[in-house]
């Protein structure tokens, strides 16, 4: 599987300058799946009054705008967004697959300091899988990923690779540097991270998406706006499969 981060710079509460974007991309990339940075269609540093005034229900406008260009590009995409639920809203993401068809939903389970939780309601649902292409897929966002339980869950219910939109700052790139291809080789899955890159409100991202895969290998963007591909491999999957016992030795009689 042929997969495209998209790591740019942000352009706050431009939703539709945003999707433009997101179709010149999956236009670029010649991949099966592009993911995109969270937050993606409005900026994440934006303000909770303007977090409340872009957020959509799930099968809102900006929806039907990324089936259409996912039919086009013939690109699954998985993209970021506010979605307001039953009153709330939530840091969602949604995978949406080539032929429009809107796979799977996440809401970020774990909130990061002040701004997320003045702008958004943490989801008590934890992440499921859902099987594309062959692929058992894992969807969370940003700090979700940085708790063991979170992709160890994902590779237990069946994940063959995880995929994390995120808004990662400065200084905290031993998140990408060290925990991401940490996630990927303790789980044996490949973690595909998209991070954004330059400055936005009071924050300073720190670029460095990328492709881990279960083997140790990473292929990594750098600082600047990068659409960074990369190939997930089954064979490679089952090879390091086989030669890592992490998750067949694992005793849940002693540690759950």
């Amino acid at each position: 599987m042929r997969v495209a981060l998209l790591q740019t710079v942000s352009r706050p509460r431009d939703v539709a300058g945003n999707l433009a974007r997101l179709a010149e991309a999956c236009a670029a990339a010649d991949a099966d799946l592009l993911v995109t940075p969270e937050m993606f269609l409005t900026g994440y540093d934006i303000g909770a009054d303007a977090v409340a005034e872009l957020a959509e229900p799930a099968d809102g406008p900006s929806a039907d705008a990324v089936a259409a260009i996912a039919r086009a590009s013939g690109t699954a995409v998985l993209y970021g967004y506010p979605e307001r639920h039953g009153g709330r809203v939530a840091n969602a993401v949604a995978l949406v697959g080539p032929d429009g068809t809107r796979l799977a939903g996440y809401r970020k389970t774990h909130l990061f300091g002040a701004l997320d939780r003045a702008c958004f309601t943490a989801s008590d649902t934890p992440p499921a899988v859902v099987t594309w292409n062959g692929w058992g897929l894992g969807l969370l966002v940003c700090y979700d990923v940085e708790f063991p339980e979170t992709v160890r869950a994902l590779a237990l219910a069946g994940a063959d690779a995880v995929l994390v939109p995120t808004a990662n700052m400065l200084p905290y790139d031993h998140v990408p540097r060290v925990l991401v291809p940490a996630r990927a080789w303790e789980n044996q899955v490949y973690v595909a991270y998209a991070n954004w890159c330059g400055t936005e409100g009071s924050l300073t991202y720190g670029g460095l998406s990328c492709v881990a895969g279960p083997d140790g290998a990473v292929v990594r963007a750098g600082r600047d706006p990068e659409l960074l591909v990369a190939e997930l491999d089954r064979s490679a999957l089952a090879v390091s499969r086989r030669a890592n016992p992490y998750l067949a030795d694992r005793r849940p009689d002693l540690y759950g």
